[in-house]
């Protein structure tokens, strides 16, 4: 397909603490039919799910550092990246992406891996999609760690944070709304607290070879609900009425430097019940990627969580 990019897999050779094999599925797009989403698929698989959803712009080497501690503790991880981004497949048209799609296309991954009794971390948009995931199938999760991450549906507080979107959204939606390229590494290291070194840098720039694949991210950000009737604010609302209800383990576990998303952890904690009369630690040193930053304490949280949980067979 013309219209759909693959970056080439040499561009993936060599990542610092990045050694695992690709593993991939093939999941429905409206347009195209068929598009090839890539997932790290690592640790036992008689070991409890952790499922890790990145957002924009990164990818799931976002995630590799929990990776190695969690896959240490028998944990199994699964952190796919999002059709646009890392090893997954790349329509070049900023049309072909929506958030319905993305939420309809993680979730053709868990049935295909048939993910059941999961511990969902999710971080930026990781947080929307997975927790879309979560009320349309609630059978397939049984706890949350979010973190760095906010679920908008355009409502006033004390449902929603006030100003919504803020200057933050605002600037980032509009910069990113008529621009052609995007400097991936450049975001990233922007809104980090201590500086990433060059390699690192450069495998965030890894799967975008060239302008023509960063569609997906150029587009995401308009995608934010910024008003009551756009598209995903009606299916948030929808998400919230669910999360209301949700009596699991929910955990926020926000980093202490990262003014876009601060607001969002007090309304998580006020309306999950399953937030209620938990520890909701803050990551200290670490800005919005605090996977990049302070992987390690993320990843303690998450290990804290399973523990928490009752021993189940996973499957």
């Amino acid at each position: 397909m013309t219209d759909v990019l693959r970056t080439p897999d040499h561009r993936f050779d060599h990542l610092p603490g990045f050694p695992w094999a690709p593993n991939y599925q093939m999941v429905s797009d409206q347009r195209h039919g068929q598009l090839r989403m890539h997932y790290l698929d690592v640790g036992p698989r008689d070991g409890r799910i952790v499922l890790l959803l990145h957002g924009e712009p990164s990818w799931c080497f976002l995630y590799r550092h929990m990776i190695h501690a969690l896959s240490s503790r028998g944990l199994r991880c699964i952190a796919p990246d999002l059709i646009g981004f890392g090893r997954s497949d790349k329509p070049t048209a900023r049309s072909a992406y929506s958030y319905a799609g993305h939420v309809a296309q993680v979730g053709e991954l868990l049935c295909a891996l048939d993910v059941t009794g999961a511990v969902l971390v999710c971080q930026d948009w990781g947080g929307p999609i997975g927790l879309s995931l979560l009320a349309r199938m609630p059978e397939r999760f049984c706890a949350v760690v979010a973190a760095n991450t906010l679920l908008p549906g355009c409502e006033p507080p004390p449902n929603g944070v006030a100003p919504w979107p803020g200057e933050i959204v605002e600037q980032w939606v509009a910069a990113t709304r008529d621009a052609d390229d995007l400097d991936v590494s450049g975001v990233i290291a922007a809104v980090s607290c201590t500086p990433l070194s060059p390699d690192v840098l450069a495998a965030y720039d890894a799967p975008f070879p060239d302008p023509r694949y960063k569609a997906g991210a150029l587009v995401f950000p308009s995608l934010i609900p910024t008003h009551a009737d756009m598209a995903g604010a009606p299916e948030n609302r929808q998400t919230w009425a669910f999360l209301s209800q949700w009596q699991q383990p929910f955990i926020t576990a926000f980093s202490d430097s990262d003014p876009a998303t601060a607001a969002w952890a007090p309304v998580f904690q006020r309306r999950v019940p399953g937030a209620r009369g938990v520890e909701h630690p803050v990551i200290a040193g670490a800005g919005h990627f605090l996977q990049e930053e302070q992987g390690e304490a993320l990843a303690a949280v998450v290990a804290q969580t399973v523990d928490s949980l009752p021993s189940v067979q996973p499957g």
